[in-house]
């Protein structure tokens, strides 16, 4: 099937939203169950994508990256949940489950486009058949990418809350320090190649291993 930006974008939609606002409904019910019910009071314990949508960080550098790789790469943010980590009951400790909850839930959801990826009938199928095919490895892609990227210990992303999380106060406070600058470190790496350099192998090496498991 000849792929279009239009179609691109098509097929791509639903494994994007999917992925972003499970990952943020995630952290959102993790920070409930462990004590902190500010991003339930937000309604952010919920599956839908109007909740957890940022026209830019979701819609706009996500399609454009779509577009500009021909599909094969992508990633984008929604809006942050909010957590006040001192309503947690253990705040140091369940900061990480808080954080990994959404990296997590992306590669539960990689394994299962994976498996449905596997169940579907390959080429030469109709072109519906082969749409089906290419959203389920955007879908793999997308989760795998989000959460690799997630992982990054960097703060303020997900890696980054969970490296705080382990490491002794006396270490962990001054690293929290690089968060006000975490997304510029994060827009540097993207734009020089290095974030492309670390990801790529790393997906690489993820891909073949859950092909291999699965």
């Amino acid at each position: 099937m000849e792929t279009g930006w239009i179609t691109i974008l098509i097929i791509a939609a639903l494994p994007l939203l999917m992925a972003i606002t499970m990952h943020e409904a995630a952290h959102a019910y993790a920070a409930l169950k462990l004590g902190d019910a500010t991003a339930a009071r937000a309604g952010r314990v919920t599956l839908n994508p109007l909740s957890h949508i940022d026209p830019l960080g979701t819609v706009l550098i996500p399609g454009l990256m779509l577009l500009a790789s021909g599909g094969a790469f992508a990633f984008g943010y929604a809006k942050p949940v909010p957590v006040n980590f001192a309503c947690l009951r253990r705040p140091k400790q369940d900061m990480l489950w808080v954080a990994a909850a959404g990296p997590f839930v992306n590669l539960l959801m990689a394994i299962a486009w994976l498996l449905l990826y596997n169940q579907l009938p390959k080429p030469p199928q109709s072109e519906l058949s082969d749409a089906f095919l290419q959203m389920c490895i955007y879908g793999i892609n997308i989760n795998l990418v989000l959460m690799l990227l997630n992982l990054l210990p960097l703060p303020p992303l997900d890696g980054g809350r969970i490296v705080t999380s382990l490491l002794p106060m006396r270490l962990a406070i001054p690293y929290s320090k690089i968060e006000p600058y975490g997304i510029l470190i994060l827009l540097l790496l993207l734009f020089s190649g290095a974030l492309n350099a670390i990801l790529k192998p790393l997906l690489m090496t993820t891909l073949s291993l859950l092909q291999t498991i699965f």
